[in-house]
């Protein structure tokens, strides 16, 4: 090897974003709580009112994995009775365009799959 030329460093997955990624991605209510907050429903017992299905066990699970992951912000207000809501932190918002990326990607791939 000359000393013109340069050594490529080996590339490393993305770690932690990608079991950020398979963790929502693989709930099947992240998205559905994503889609509850852009409507501006952001209270848990509202959310499980509004979607068939979803339990308050699950929906706290899910709010939990992306409180953890810093997607989601909870807020508790001091008044009684005791009122949360949940917001997309800065961090969050960025994650979703990745996801709606994602989104966008899946939509080509399942349109060059079918037949004209």
């Amino acid at each position: 090897m000359n000393s013109n030329e340069k050594l490529i460093s080996r590339v490393n997955g993305p770690g932690k974003s990608a079991k950020m990624v398979e963790t929502i991605v693989g709930c099947k209510w992240s998205l559905t709580v994503y889609q509850l907050l852009d409507a501006g429903i952001n209270r848990p017992g509202e959310m499980v009112r509004s979607v068939e299905g979803l339990s308050t066990k699950v929906l706290n699970q899910c709010l939990r994995r992306n409180l953890e992951f810093g997607i989601l912000e909870k807020i508790n207000y001091p008044e009684v009775p005791p009122r949360v809501e949940y917001e997309v932190t800065d961090f969050g918002g960025k994650f979703m365009k990745i996801l709606d990326s994602l989104n966008t990607l899946q939509k080509e791939i399942e349109q060059s799959e079918s037949p004209d």
